[in-house]
C-alpha cells in the first residue's frame, strides 16, 4: 500500500484470505435473504388482496343474485296465493250452487214421486168408474132404459169424464214435473263436472306452492343448521316481536266449524298460509342473526377462532374470534340488525362496539379508530358503525370480530360459512 509516507507492505496469510472471504460470503448470503424475503412477502401478500378482492367481488355479486331470486320468488308466493284465493272463493260459490241444485232435485223428486201417487190413485178410480158405467150399462140393458137407471148411467158418465179430465191435468203435471227433474239432475251434473275441474285446478296450484316453499325453506334451515342455532326459540323472539294482526299470511277465516271439519282444500290452504309465515320468520331471523360479513373491503385473515400464540405476550391463550387486517380507517358495518348495547373504550378491547341480536346473540366490533353509532341505537345489516383502527391492545391496524351466543364465544367463520351458499 503506497502513502505520503511511503509504500507499506501487508501479509495476507492463508488464515487471512479464509476469514476475508467468509465475511465476504457472509455479507453477499445475508443481503440475497433479505432481498428475497421482502421480494416474496411483497409478492405474496399482494396476489393474497388480489384474490380475497375477487372472492369478496365474487361473493357481492352471488348476494345480488340471490337477493334478486328471493324477492322473485316472494312476488310469485305472492302472485300465487292471490290466484289461490280467488279460485277458492269461486270454488265456495260453485259449492253452494251445487248444494242449491241437489236440494232442488230432492224437492222436485218429492214433488215428482206425490204426483204420481196421485196418478196411480187417478188411474184407479178412472177404472172403477169405468166398471161401474159398464155394470150401469148392462143394467139398463136387462131393465129395457128404464129411466132412473139411464140417469144414473148419465151421471157416472160425466163422472167417468171428469176423473178422465183430472188423470190428464196430473199427466200434464208430471210431465212438467219430471222435465224440471231432469234439467234440475242436468244442472247438478254441470255443477259437479264445474267443481272437478277447480278442484284439479287447486291441486295444480297447490302442488306448485308446496314445492317452491319447500325449495325455499330448505336452504335457510340448513343455513341455521349450520350455524349451530336452534331456530324454535329464535323464530318464537321474532314472532313476537312482529305480533300485530293481519296481513295476507294470516289463516284464512272461511267457517265458523272446527278446523277438523273444515273442507281439505281450506285445510291445505290454511297449511300453506301457515308455511308463508314460517319463511317470512326465517326470512326476518336471518337478518336479526349475524351472517353478514364486518369487512367489505380487501383484508386478510391474519388470526382465527382458538388457542394462539398472543402476539403482545407470547403466551398462549384462548383467542375469541377472527382478526380482519385492512388499511387504516377501512369501513366496518353491522352483520346483523339489531341494539347497540355499548359503545365506546372498552380496556384491551380499545374503541369497541357491541350489538345485541335476536335469539341471545351478541357480536363485537374491537379495536376501532372511529365509532359512528351510540348506545341504543338501533342498527340494520350493512349498516355502516364504525372505522378500522389499531385502539386497545393491537399490533396495527385491524377488526377483532366477536360472536356471543348466550355470552358464550362462537366461532364466528360457522356464520360466514354457513351463510356463503344463501345469501
Amino acid at each position: 500500500m503506497r502513502g505520503p509516507g511511503g509504500t507499506r507492505f501487508v501479509r495476507l496469510t492463508p488464515l487471512r484470505q479464509a476469514g476475508l472471504l467468509a465475511g465476504f460470503a457472509l455479507a453477499l448470503g445475508w443481503g440475497v435473504t433479505s432481498t428475497a424475503i421482502v421480494a416474496i412477502d411483497a409478492l405474496g401478500g399482494g396476489s393474497g388482496a388480489d384474490l380475497l378482492e375477487q372472492q369478496r367481488r365474487l361473493y357481492e355479486a352471488r348476494l345480488i343474485e340471490v337477493a334478486a331470486e328471493r324477492d322473485a320468488r316472494t312476488r310469485q308466493a305472492r302472485d300465487a296465493q292471490a290466484r289461490f284465493e280467488q279460485v277458492l272463493g269461486r270454488l265456495s260459490t260453485q259449492q253452494s250452487l251445487l248444494l242449491a241444485s241437489e236440494d232442488r232435485r230432492r224437492e222436485l223428486e218429492t214433488a215428482l214421486e206425490v204426483m204420481q201417487d196421485k196418478l196411480r190413485r187417478a188411474f184407479a178410480e178412472r177404472d172403477a168408474a169405468r166398471a161401474e158405467l159398464a155394470a150401469l150399462e148392462e143394467r139398463l140393458a136387462k131393465a129395457g132404459g128404464a129411466m132412473p137407471e139411464r140417469v144414473e148411467l148419465d151421471v157416472a158418465r160425466r163422472t167417468q169424464e171428469a176423473l178422465v179430465a183430472g188423470l190428464e191435468r196430473t199427466a200434464a203435471d208430471r210431465d212438467r214435473a219430471e222435465e224440471i227433474a231432469r234439467k234440475a239432475r242436468a244442472e247438478a251434473e254441470e255443477a259437479r263436472r264445474r267443481e272437478k275441474v277447480l278442484r284439479e285446478r287447486n291441486e295444480r296450484i297447490f302442488a306448485r306452492l308446496e314445492e317452491a316453499l319447500t325449495v325455499s325453506v330448505a336452504p335457510l334451515e340448513r343455513m341455521f343448521e349450520q350455524a349451530g342455532i336452534s331456530t324454535d326459540k329464535l323464530l318464537r323472539d321474532v314472532r313476537a316481536g312482529y305480533s300485530g294482526a293481519g296481513g295476507p299470511l294470516g289463516p284464512v277465516a272461511v267457517s265458523t266449524k272446527a278446523p277438523e271439519e273444515l273442507d281439505p282444500d281450506w285445510q291445505r290452504a290454511n297449511r300453506l298460509l301457515g308455511e308463508l309465515d314460517r319463511i317470512n320468520l326465517y326470512r326476518i331471523a336471518a337478518y336479526s342473526t349475524p351472517f353478514g360479513m364486518p369487512v367489505r373491503s380487501a383484508f386478510r385473515f391474519t388470526s382465527g377462532f382458538g388457542m394462539r400464540r398472543h402476539p403482545i405476550t407470547h403466551r398462549r391463550q384462548m383467542h375469541e374470534g377472527l382478526d380482519f387486517a385492512a388499511p387504516y380507517g377501512t369501513p366496518i358495518y353491522a352483520t346483523a340488525d339489531g341494539v347497540v348495547v355499548r359503545a365506546g373504550w372498552a380496556g384491551g378491547y380499545g374503541k369497541m362496539v357491541e350489538i345485541r341480536h335476536a335469539g341471545g346473540i351478541t357480536t363485537r366490533y374491537a379495536h376501532m379508530s372511529r365509532i359512528r353509532v351510540k348506545k341504543g341505537q338501533r342498527v340494520s345489516r350493512g349498516e355502516r358503525i364504525g372505522d378500522m383502527g389499531s385502539t386497545g391492545r393491537s399490533t396495527g391496524s385491524h377488526l377483532h370480530y366477536e360472536i356471543r351466543l348466550h355470552g358464550k364465544p362462537v366461532n364466528p367463520m360457522k356464520f360466514i360459512r354457513a351463510a356463503r351458499n344463501v345469501f
